[in-house]
């Protein structure tokens, strides 16, 4: 199973105290982190198409989580 948490602190090479905060909004998430982070789930096996998905998804960990697995 795949850790969100880990695998976006990995990408923006910074730890994530609250997991609440807006990944978008605090500028951890730019849009080279979105690539990377689309990347490496499709190493994982896990596809998402970014045009397709509610963006407000990408806000959180927990909404990321969610994604992920919908997508799996």
């Amino acid at each position: 199973m795949i850790n969100v948490k880990e695998l976006l602190e990995d990408i923006i090479e910074e730890k994530i105290n609250d997991e609440s905060i807006d990944l978008i909004e605090s500028g951890l998430l730019d849009s080279f982190a979105f690539i990377e982070l689309f990347s490496r789930l499709e190493d994982e096996g896990i596809v998402i198409q970014p045009t397709r998905i509610n963006r407000d998804k990408l806000r959180t960990i927990k909404g990321i989580e969610e994604l992920v697995n919908e997508y799996k």
